[in-house]
């Protein structure tokens, strides 16, 4: 790599840092870079312009196939080094981003989730999923859980620091603090600090071990669609905004910053949140979660 670029490189990731941006988007933003770095050879990156900017994303869709939200997250990245790093604040007024394809989320019915969640045996492993279903869940969200972010008293669970940064509050379903008591009274060893921890205590569950027991419980379930984990945190949206919750109130729920976000799930009927009936308690309604 070229020693400017390097230099670069280092004033990129400090000021990511300095802006308190996660772990996350810090290691995507600097392979993104690395990645624009290693396609530019010998010159720097402070000697490219707009027009060295279009060619490369013109390499990315045409020539290497790359899907619009992976061009999109470079230029993301490259969009913050040359107006946060550099100071060029109208570099990319210029610059086209590749439009999304409009593609509404996969979700699963009621009846498939019924069958997934029944043939979980586990009763950890049913508790994390039921955890993901009942309050819409990013993965990432679910093993972050610590116990003090149950609330029963309120009824309520604490998101924090979710997605961009934004600490949020869910619902607690009647149903799941009975399936969360049960799994901690039998857990062995007892959760000391999240909610759900890894084989070493006070260590939060990966999440990829996770994504493996959805994955394993689906499979069990005969679901052959194409769905990961997150079709739990789609589903849970989709089945409110089924049962008549406005989306202004999903919005809050799901953490989104943007109520476009939101709507592509599907239209919704006006109801205050307050006769709200959480999905897994009316999946559940008149039948018993243990085995």
């Amino acid at each position: 790599m070229n020693p400017g670029n390097q230099e670069q490189l280092a004033k990129f990731q400090q000021l990511l840092i300095l802006k308190a941006y996660s772990a996350n988007t810090i290691r995507t933003y600097m392979n993104e870079l690395r990645i624009f770095m290693k396609y530019l050879g010998d010159r720097t990156v402070q000697e490219v312009n707009e027009e060295g900017i279009k060619s490369y994303m013109v390499e990315l869709l045409e020539k290497q196939g790359l899907s619009e939200h992976t061009a999109h997250s470079r230029l993301n990245a490259l969009k913050f080094y040359y107006e946060q790093v550099l100071g060029r604040e109208k570099f990319f007024w210029e610059i086209p981003r590749p439009q999304k394809p409009d593609q509404l989320p996969n979700v699963l019915g009621e009846g498939e989730l019924e069958r997934m969640f029944s043939s979980v045996t586990n009763l950890k492993h049913k508790a994390l999923l039921f955890t993901a279903y009942s309050a819409g869940l990013r993965v990432s969200e679910v093993v972050s859980l610590r116990l003090s972010d149950i609330d029963s008293g309120r009824m309520q669970i604490r998101i924090e620091q979710s997605k961009g940064k934004k600490d949020r509050y869910v619902g607690l379903s009647v149903l799941l603090l009975d399936v969360l008591r049960a799994y901690l009274q039998q857990a062995d060893p007892r959760p000391g600090v999240y909610l759900f921890e890894g084989e070493r205590p006070g260590q939060p569950y990966s999440t990829r071990s996770a994504q493996m027991i959805f994955q394993k419980a689906k499979e069990r379930a005969g679901i052959r669609k194409d769905v990961s984990f997150h079709v739990l945190r789609h589903s849970f949206a989709t089945h409110l905004l089924e049962k008549g919750i406005d989306i202004r109130y999903i919005k809050e729920l799901l953490g989104h910053f943007s109520i476009k976000t939101t709507e592509r799930y599907l239209h919704v009927r006006r109801r205050d949140l307050v006769t709200m009936i959480n999905p897994l308690d009316e999946l559940f309604k008149g039948k018993e979660w243990k085995d």
